[in-house]
């Protein structure tokens, strides 16, 4: 699934799949070590607000669950001219009620906001954007869970310097068995054994 420039909301995949793809990756990143850096941390993991992504450098991203199928995704990526863009953009234009308002008003205060999108029913939305906006970082963010060829290489390969993963072409087959596990969360640890080095 290719995600355009700026994102259309059709682009991502259902919240519970997208949520399958992130939260494995996370599992499989997960080590002692990691879950005690605290607030500064790098890679994918989830805790009690959801599932986090930061690369480091140049994307960061949230999706987290809201009750009754309702989740929010959002983040940045310096592709987005989102935050740039005049006039302004407001990222929470027709939002719904249940989105983390104050949380989202903070990181809008701090310019540290890029896009903001939510799924209800089954279905995604954003704020309407302007006609000449070029790109709202969904692309670079996100791609990694939505395109196929880049999620089975994000499980076989990692994405920092720690990933136990075991980096082998051989691994593709069990790398696709395990994503469509998780996806119709039927996860073994067998499963898990295949990819990973326990």
């Amino acid at each position: 699934m290719t995600i355009n420039r700026p994102g259309l909301p059709g682009d991502l995949p259902p919240a519970e799949e997208l949520w399958a793809r992130w939260a494995l990756v996370a599992v499989l990143e997960a080590s002692t070590e990691a879950e005690g850096q605290g607030v500064h941390r790098s890679g994918h993991w989830i805790d009690g607000e959801g599932l986090h992504l930061d690369d480091c450098g140049c994307t960061w991203w949230t999706f987290a669950p809201r009750g009754g199928g309702r989740y929010v995704l959002y983040g940045e990526d310096e592709s987005s001219a989102v935050k740039w863009h005049e006039p302004g953009v407001d990222m929470l234009a027709q939002g719904p009620d249940w989105l983390p308002y104050e949380t989202l008003r903070d990181l809008l205060g701090s310019w540290q906001l890029g896009c903001v999108y939510w799924s209800e029913d089954g279905t995604w939305a954003r704020a309407p954007y302007p006609e000449d906006l070029d790109d709202d970082g969904l692309d670079c963010g996100m791609s990694r869970f939505t395109e196929r060829p880049q999620y089975v290489n994000l499980l076989l390969y990692g994405t920092w310097d720690g990933c136990r993963c075991a980096p082998f072409e051989d691994r593709q087959e069990a790398a696709a068995a395990l994503l469509d596990a998780a996806v119709r969360r039927e996860l073994t640890a067998r499963a898990l054994e295949e990819l990973a080095y326990i």
